[in-house]
């Protein structure tokens, strides 16, 4: 059902493929009469070339130099943003800037302090001119969709899900520092990024959804790295035989394949829906050129997708639902081994007891958030469901609509009553149960679920405190036939009744009603209201000429997520205040990891201020001492010390810039990696300061609990360098050699000053 070309591809007037090769050239001419162009030349008939050349500043594609159209984050991010655009000399938000209210909805956590956010969203909307919606109008990804998207614009969000390529919109997710950079007038910066058609054929079947086309997708793709940081591209006849939201439900989940951003041809279909949204200004045609070069491809035929399930613990750890059925034991088995490595053998872990009568039993369902609230999946769902009953057992099924205007349509076509009379429950706009901050499952339990991410703990158990529930991704209607037969694994193709497919009719009044639109205007007079929760960054030091490191974690799995950085759900109500989460990283994954890195701080804090600081860590005394052997000029004022951390290859999933920021305020200078999952999370180190390191894998001459000294490393960043000389410190010095890999001029100057904010500061 999906197949990668080894090597680029060819597409001719949107239909016709062929991979590249000594023969492509003739084949073109065959089919349009006239010679083959060069493929640099291919290149720029993508759609997504277009977009970018309209975008960038810089006059060279190689180098990208772009400022977006809109911005848009959410309420545990937009606080930290905000706060470093004014320390960054803020006056307004130079293009419209969307701050929705949907993960931190719930105030419930450390009293006031998800409310004070809030507010402080809504006097920052009002002084600097953005737009605020308030908690339970719309998730962050559905009211862009509604409301922002516009054909060949560009967004920029705060949250990795920032996916709006379905509807001709480039959208990128990235972290808050690269918010803050347009905020201030200034660039995203980066290579040309290759782009990777997916080309689809066929039609979907009955009970096929598109999370099913979009685990099958991620499945075939994530291990390889086979689109990351690219753009995807979509294209070919099977895309006029998907509905728009059947299209938005498989772009968001493209983000867990690692690329960077998505795009598709567009049609009659996009223009209904911006028309149906009151928008149709927005609508732009957006197809290939007639002979387009693609760096890849993926061929995915619909005809033969079937129903998926991601099983713990990564979206890509996908099989269809009649595999895993028809191989349950041993499928369970090998999920067991994949568990152990991510939970590192800390507690016991099992699926086989959720086996009754040869059928896997799941003890929760739910459909909810950017991937799972749309309404063509609910109402699917709710026709699977009719007339049946979620039962009176542990089973329990939630559904979250993605925006109040889908609500509404679902309570006046009654398609919401249908669901309450199952047993389900229906709740507001809010994207809690995708990141552990609602609907936690009981202890041991599994959940199925149509939203993004199924990664450990990120269904708010908390392994530190012994618990354990699993989630399995899936689409609304294998959940909706799951839920029929009272949590007996069931793929939605075995329904065989109607789907109604109702007519979906946009009310905006909510909107108008509720939503603040400043439509640009910023007032002076408004002042910024904090809460005692909100703090400012703390003061971070420029880089020194050298630096003594201390490993304080050392973390071998495959793949480290952003969740095990810094973990979600509660922990999310304390990102308006770095010093309080900072104590939150990297516990579920390292518990030990925060005291470590605090101690080595006591030292670098003892410098700061002209004290010795063997004086006040002795192993970091002993450290210089040995230094200084062989680097005798080594002294307070040109060696920081600090820590780091090594991981195979973190970063993987959310855009969250707390993620490396946590570990800067720690005292953190830098992480070591054979390399980084994606490239928000080195651009997030880089953004707070942190060197982002790189080794051989295999390559490992220090263990955790090592003394690290990389000398000159602020000549060799001024100078363009890559290769860095560093020793891990014993009895003696024992040299390695690290690497930078690329780096823009101002990433390099980023890092020199210490981070963003210091870079700003100083008028950069």
């Amino acid at each position: 059902m999906i197949s990668l070309y080894k090597n680029g591809a060819w597409l001719i007037n949107g239909t016709e493929l062929i991979e590249d090769g000594p023969e492509a050239a003739a084949w073109i001419c065959s089919l349009t009469g006239e010679k083959a162009p060069d493929k640099e030349e291919a290149m720029k008939n993508t759609i997504a070339y277009s977009i970018l050349t309209e975008h960038s500043i810089s006059g060279n594609m190689d180098d990208l130099k772009i400022k977006f159209d809109k911005l848009t984050s959410h309420d545990i991010t937009f606080v930290g943003i905000i706060q470093t655009a004014r320390a960054s000399g803020l006056e307004k938000f130079p293009i419209p800037y969307v701050l929705t209210n949907c993960h931190n909805s719930l105030c419930a956590v450390g009293g006031t302090i998800n409310e004070d956010d809030h507010m402080f969203g809504l006097t920052c909307a009002k002084r600097y001119g953005g737009i605020y919606v308030p908690p339970h109008q719309a998730v962050i990804h559905q009211f862009a969709r509604e409301m922002l998207a516009e054909g060949g614009k560009m967004i920029l969000g705060s949250d990795s899900h920032t996916r709006y390529g379905a509807l001709g919109t480039m959208a990128v997710g990235e972290g808050g520092p690269e918010l803050v950079k347009q905020l201030l007038g200034r660039t995203y910066d980066i290579k040309r990024p290759e782009v990777v058609g997916v080309y689809l054929t066929g039609k979907p079947i009955p009970g096929v959804g598109p999370q099913d086309v979009a685990l099958a997708i991620i499945g075939a793709v994530f291990a390889n790295g086979y689109v990351k940081n690219k753009v995807m591209e979509f294209v070919g006849p099977g895309v006029e035989n998907l509905s728009a939201d059947f299209r938005i439900g498989v772009d968001v989940m493209t983000t867990e394949t690692t690329c960077l951003s998505s795009i598709w041809e567009t049609d009659s279909i996009i223009k209904d829906f911006y028309d149906i949204h009151g928008r149709s200004e927005g609508y732009k045609e957006l197809q290939p050129g007639a002979v387009t070069y693609y760096d890849g491809l993926v061929y995915v035929d619909l005809n033969l997708i079937r129903p998926m399930i991601a099983m713990p613990f990564h979206p890509s750890n996908t099989y269809t639902i009649d595999e895993l059925n028809e191989n349950l034991m041993d499928i369970l088995d090998d999920v067991e081994k994949k568990a152990q490595i991510s939970l590192d053998g800390k507690i016991p872990y099992t699926l086989k007891d959720k086996v009754k009568d040869g059928k896997l039993y799941v003890e929760q369902g739910i459909i909810a958030g950017c991937a799972g609230g749309g309404f063509e999946n609910i109402c699917d769902a709710a026709d699977i469901l009719k007339g049946a009953s979620i039962g009176s057992d542990a089973f329990t099924l939630s559904v979250y609509p993605a925006s109040t205007p889908i609500y509404m349509e679902l309570a006046k076509n009654g398609v919401l009553a249908d669901l309450i009379q199952t047993g389900a429950v229906v709740k507001t706009a809010f994207c809690g149960p995708c990141f552990g901050a609602g609907d936690t499952p009981a202890n041991n339990a599994l959940s199925i679920r149509h939203s993004t991410r199924n990664f450990p703990n990120r269904e708010g158990s908390k392994i530190q405190e012994g618990q354990i529930s699993s989630v399995a991704l899936m689409d609304a209607r294998s959940i909706a036939a799951t839920a029929a037969n009272k949590g007996f694994l069931t793929p939605a193709t075995e329904y065989a009744g109607e789907y109604r497919k109702p007519q979906y009719y946009f009310d905006s009044t909510i909107y108008a009603n509720r939503v603040f639109d400043s439509k640009g205007v910023a007032d002076e007079s408004v002042e910024v209201q904090f809460g005692p929760n909100i703090k400012d960054w703390p003061q971070m030091p420029a880089l020194t000429q050298n630096l003594l490191l201390k490993v304080v974690s050392e973390i071998h799995d495959p793949v480290t997520t952003t969740d095990e950085l810094i973990p979600s759900g509660e922990t999310s109500s304390f990102r308006s205040n770095p010093l309080r989460l900072a104590e939150f990283a990297l516990s579920r994954k390292d518990p030990a990891y925060v005291g470590k890195a605090k101690e080595v701080q006591e030292a670098e804090k003892a410098r700061e201020e002209g004290k010795c600081p063997g004086e006040v860590v002795l192993e970091v005394g002993k450290a210089l001492e040995q230094v200084k052997v062989v680097y005798p000029d080594v002294n307070n004022e040109n060696t920081g010390i600090g820590s780091t951390i090594f991981a195979v290859k973190p970063g993987d999933g959310s855009a969250r810039e707390q993620a490396a920021s946590c570990q800067k305020v720690l005292g953190g200078w830098a992480n070591i990696a054979n390399e980084y999952a994606t490239k928000r999370y080195r651009s997030n180190l880089m953004n707070w300061g942190m060197l982002p390191f790189l080794i051989p894998d295999g390559e490992l001459p220090f263990t955790n609990g090592d003394y690290l000294f990389i000398p000159g490393i602020k000549r060799i960043i001024e100078a363009n360098g890559r290769e860095v000389k560093a020793y891990v410190v014993g009895d003696r010095l024992k040299e390695f050699t690290l690497n930078l890999g690329d780096m823009t001029a101002d990433e390099r100057q980023i890092l020199l000053d210490g981070c963003l904010i210091n870079y700003y500061r100083a008028g950069r």
